[in-house]
């Protein structure tokens, strides 16, 4: 545990505004060796690319059980801090939450995102629903003495597709951020956000550091550290990388037998 709490401490110095932690999402042990020989100062895994490399839709199908043994895995092939995404929490209440972090607390990961979304629709909890799951997971983490970085995910901004997010939407992500703050919260991630002058506000008004997903429209890594992020994810894309790598190579492969 001493190691452990060493790397929750080690990843926690790493969320600094303006000088973004990059995260390379990775999806099991083999990946996550090979983001790590590539310079990562962290692990960061990603639930739709665990789920589907294992056969699984993503939105909590894939059974808890055979998540945190991935995750035990990915823990035991680095020295990088790992910190998991646990999707809802594998439960409605807070109790549930609370044993899911426990596990993944015993599977040797030292963070995690967790949604305040319901996985079956999307759709938003209620604020103060997802406050009382995020104290139950952060007096889990206490049970252990260690400083597990709770990265409060909110789904706000995938209610609305990017061209109708505006400032009440702004004004809902800030209220969220701050209440899952004085909750135990250590970050707030906001995926599906992409325009920098909305990033730029909800990073100054947010009193926890700022996770941006990237995707296809979102800007660049230097906008967004000038910007106030301080932890960028790169979530499914690099998944869907390999996997578009894997086929070309494969049909190259075939198609030299014809």
């Amino acid at each position: 545990m001493s190691d452990q709490k060493c790397k929750a401490e080690r990843f926690r110095k790493l969320h600094v505004p303006g000088r973004p932690l990059v995260l390379f999402n990775a999806w099991d042990a083999g990946t996550a060796k090979a983001v790590a020989s590539a310079g990562a100062k962290a692990i960061a895994t990603s639930s739709w690319s665990v789920a589907d490399a294992n056969g699984f839709s993503d939105g909590e199908k894939i059974p808890l059980a055979v998540a945190i043994d991935n995750l035990r895995r990915i823990a035991g092939a680095t020295e990088l801090p790992v910190t998991a995404d646990l999707e809802s929490g594998y439960g409605d209440s807070p109790d549930a939450v609370a044993n899911t972090v426990e596990l993944a607390i015993g599977a040797r990961v030292v963070g995690c995102n967790l949604e305040d979304s319901f996985p079956a629709t999307g759709k938003l909890r209620a604020t103060n629903e997802q406050v009382a799951r995020i104290q139950s997971a952060r007096e889990a983490a206490h049970r252990f003495d260690i400083h597990f970085f709770l990265n409060a995910r909110t789904d706000v901004f995938f209610q609305e597709p990017p061209g109708r997010h505006d400032d009440l939407m702004l004004a809902e992500a800030v209220s969220r951020a701050r209440a899952y703050a004085r909750a135990g919260a250590d970050g707030i991630f906001a995926p599906g956000l992409v325009d920098i002058a909305l990033i730029a506000r909800l990073a100054e008004a947010s009193p926890i550091p700022l996770n941006i997903m990237v995707g296809d429209a979102t800007p660049s890594l230097p906008a967004l550290a000038e910007h106030g992020v301080a932890r960028v994810s790169y979530g499914p894309t690099p998944y869907l990388m390999a996997m578009k790598g894997l086929a070309a190579s494969a049909r190259l492969a075939l198609d030299s037998q014809s």
